[in-house]
């Protein structure tokens, strides 16, 4: 190719740059139909993430993109449902830490394997955790010493519900029970609702959950945050750390991943999109308003985050004598 024509070839490819042409992926290997599994209801948050990124990616990484709602288990049904899907890219598991990085160490037998079955793509975002008190609890109680102080002169009031058992959120619970010496009673329900209706009625003195969740329901008072830093969403409340518990750091996280084998170049192109997809504006503020930081990644840095959390979380279950199959 002479100096002229290179030139030519180059000044093209910088015109569909800047139009637009690249970075939404290459319509020659766009699929036919693909799907976005989640393991939980309509409504909840990861449904909610797979929802705005189908959206974004309908048309541009395949022609039509369907949400499936998987769900039991936890949330295993839908990993394992992925797990068993063709590796061409056309299922895709969403998913939080807590069914990659906690149930392996809660449960005997999982019909996965997190690293071996599945091939990260893209870390989708990130969000804190926080527990927060209802109407039982006086208003003079305004932070994590107040509550176990309350909770130590009150022993039949001490307990803090969560939305599920073996999850981290009941693991926080046992933490913080350990680490300040009060006996605090871990009450777990299947899923947020019933937990706040009580909650909200005062059968239950506290919850431990999502910072999402609290920010739905104002009538609740939110006494710490689990991020190493202040959530952006609850600037005025401390973290744990602020108040002297320092091992009491979570940042938990839900990511994207295909079934193993799944080739380079279409989780390459996944990611692509992915990362478009959840930097978009309006993505980025529908996700604040459940709490959620838009956070892509690569799938090496997602890959990171998985080992390292699957490592983290053992010493903490096991230090519960909690199992799963009890």
């Amino acid at each position: 190719m002479n100096m002229l024509n290179r030139r030519r070839a180059l000044g093209t490819v910088a015109a569909a740059t800047l139009a637009g042409a690249i970075p939404w992926a290459r319509a020659q290997s766009m699929l036919k139909t693909a799907q976005i599994v989640t393991g939980f209801p309509a409504g909840t948050t990861p449904d909610v993430l797979g929802r705005r990124i189908a959206d974004k990616l309908a048309k541009h990484y395949a022609e039509a993109i369907i949400v499936e709602n998987r769900v039991g288990a936890g949330g295993q049904l839908a990993v394992a449902a992925v797990k068993s899907a063709p590796a061409d890219g056309s299922s895709i598991l969403i998913t939080p830490m807590a069914t990659m990085c906690v149930y392996p160490h809660t449960y005997k037998r999982l019909p996965y394997d997190p690293q071996a079955d599945f091939l990260p793509v893209s870390n989708g975002v990130s969000f804190d955790s926080a527990i927060g008190v209802g109407p039982a609890v006086p208003d003079s109680v305004t932070d994590i010493r107040g509550l176990l102080a309350w909770m130590k002169a009150n022993p039949k009031l001490s307990t803090i519900a969560s939305s599920a058992t073996g999850s981290p959120l009941h693991f926080m619970v046992d933490m913080l029970s350990r680490s300040s010496g009060v006996d605090i009673t871990h009450v777990g329900y299947r899923g947020s609702t019933a937990a706040l209706a009580d909650l909200l009625g005062g059968q239950v003195p506290a919850f431990s959950g999502p910072t999402g969740t609290f920010l739905a329901q104002p009538k609740l008072r939110v006494l710490a945050t689990s991020g190493e830093k202040r959530s952006r969403f609850f600037p005025n409340v401390a973290t744990f750390v602020e108040q002297g518990f320092s091992s009491m750091v979570f940042s938990d996280w839900m990511g994207f991943f295909v079934p193993a084998k799944t080739p380079p170049e279409r989780i390459r192109q996944l990611n692509e999109l992915l990362r478009n997809a959840l930097l978009a504006p309006d993505t980025v503020l529908s996700l604040n308003t459940f709490g959620m930081e838009s956070a892509p990644s690569t799938p090496e840095a997602l890959a990171g985050m998985l080992a390292s959390d699957l490592k983290r979380w053992g010493p903490i279950v096991k230090a519960t004598g909690f199992t799963a199959d009890s």
